[in-house]
């Protein structure tokens, strides 16, 4: 996980991976769409490569990349996990929204009109 979490720390991977997003595409053109040197690339794309986060595959002359987006799992549940409150907090907000809930029932029930002949 730390890996990928260095490897999508730079915008530059971040912006390679979202051009993979949409398909495969040659290691020339990926340089094209930056305005850093075709070896800055090139160490990007290693980066990426070396983190799982894409693959290489020489078709021809050409290397192309492609997005693997299973690497993400393992951060992605991790990050998700931080957004969740765990024990007591996750109790004690469900405990607030029942007394929110109960205080609601009560106004609703008190402020009702009564029936000819019934008590409250």
């Amino acid at each position: 996980m730390d890996e990928v979490a260095a490897a999508i720390s730079d915008p530059i991977r971040r912006s390679i991976l979202e051009l993979l997003r949409d398909g495969d595409l040659p290691a020339g053109e990926i340089a094209d769409r930056f305005p850093v040197s075709r070896p800055a690339v090139s160490r990007h794309l290693r980066v990426l490569r070396d983190s799982g986060l894409v693959h290489s595959e020489l078709v021809g002359r050409q290397r192309r990349y492609r997005l693997d987006t299973d690497r993400l799992t393992e951060l992605v549940d991790w990050l998700a996990r931080l957004r969740h409150p765990r024990g007591w907090a996750q109790h004690l907000d469900a405990l607030e929204t029942e007394v929110h809930r109960t205080r609601r029932e009560r106004r609703t029930r008190d402020t009702a009109p009564r029936a000819v002949g019934e008590t409250a």
